[in-house]
């Protein structure tokens, strides 16, 4: 490993162009955006970024903007998840052979393997690349649920040395470290604040996609600096925006709270549709609310 993965992760937007074709200059700005504000990591290719809705031309177009631009400045993992464990693995050493840190990887979410099989499909996957396996558990979407002493079986697995935990069940946080240990490394999903109280390394945010720096600060008063109370308040005072992107508008409202920062980030692709005219109207309440500004 040549990275110790810690902090705040952008779980990245995928910029569109007004045809609704990717715009890789625009993600490329962006990126270098998050660099210099203070984000911690960086990753594309993940639900927020609509991986489900890109070709795979897109994708590797995608990732290696990101990779090339960051140029080692911040770890960069790749969402490399797969209903076929081949492909899968394809992917993911497609991703380590771009120059990506690491991978993250949702379990295969229509099949609901056993857990017997999941175990197989990450050792499988963490045998075939030499970079690390940030697993990714999300039961809403992947209708399986990494519970913690199935986490625990995974985080033996050579590799399988991260998970991005995303139930709003903060004491997983709390089992994983205490059943796994060394082992595996928990970020929080979408908890941030509570999970790093609880002894999570990381946050896998989308927020940060809007307001970086904050997001980043709040792991640091935490973790770093042990200010509890000042990073509760600065949580707080940022919990409408965090708020603003949850729940289903995670994409499009990630997309219109930058657009009205004055950032193109484009619409969200079909079946996902713009916000509708009075939530739109509420994202850019919020941006001048908070004093938001996307400088590139």
């Amino acid at each position: 490993m040549t990275k110790k993965f810690r902090g705040v992760y952008t779980v990245m937007i995928t910029p569109l162009d007004e045809h609704g074709a990717v715009d890789l200059k625009a993600l490329a700005a962006f990126t270098d955006w998050q660099v210099r504000q203070g984000i911690h990591g960086l990753i594309p290719l993940g639900s927020t970024g609509e991986f489900l809705s890109l070709s795979e031309d897109e994708r590797d177009g995608v990732a290696r903007t990101v990779i090339e631009t960051v140029a080692g400045r911040v770890p960069v993992l790749i969402g490399a998840g797969a209903e076929d464990t081949r492909e899968c693995v394809r992917l993911s050493c497609k991703a380590e052979a771009m120059g990506a840190d690491g991978v993250m990887i949702i379990p295969p979410f229509y099949s609901t393997p056993t857990e017997d099989e999941l175990v197989h499909h990450y050792r499988t996957v963490a045998s075939s690349i030499s970079i690390p396996i940030m697993v990714y558990n999300n039961p809403a979407t992947a209708n399986v649920d990494l519970k913690p002493e199935l986490v625990k079986r995974i985080a033996e697995i050579d590799g399988c040395d991260y998970i991005k935990e995303s139930t709003l069940e903060v004491t997983r946080v709390r089992d994983i470290i205490r059943l796994a240990g060394d082992n595996m490394t928990v970020f929080g999903g979408i908890l941030g604040f509570e999970s790093f109280v609880m002894g999570a390394q990381g946050w896998v945010a989308v927020a940060s996609n809007i307001a970086p720096g904050p997001m980043a600060r709040i792991f640091e008063l935490v973790a770093d600096e042990r200010k509890i109370d000042e990073a509760r308040a600065l949580y707080l005072h940022w919990l409408p925006i965090i708020q603003a992107v949850g729940g289903q508008a995670y994409v499009a409202g990630s997309k219109s709270l930058l657009r009205h920062m004055g950032f193109g980030a484009g619409a969200p692709r079909p079946p996902r549709l713009p916000l509708p005219t009075e939530q739109d109207a509420a994202m850019k309440k919020l941006v001048q609310d908070f004093g938001l500004k996307f400088d590139a």
